[in-house]
């Protein structure tokens, strides 16, 4: 605190400290955004594995061609 009771500097609560996307006003909207997108990208790899695995079923019920 400062020795002058005239001058105020340093009184009053502590600022929060804010990461630079909330300083631009991005900051929940944000994380809104990045849970759409990882939601989308963890619908997109479950269609991508069961793709897979159907594409896979078949080649391994298949005789082996000698």
């Amino acid at each position: 605190m400062a020795k002058s009771r005239n001058n105020l500097l340093g009184v009053g609560g502590q600022r929060k400290k804010l990461s630079r996307a909330e300083q631009q006003g991005a900051g929940p909207a944000r994380d809104n955004d990045r849970k759409a997108a990882e939601d989308r990208k963890q619908e997109l790899v479950r269609k991508m594995r069961e793709r897979a695995a159907t594409e896979a079923a078949p080649a391994q019920d298949a005789p082996a061609e000698s």
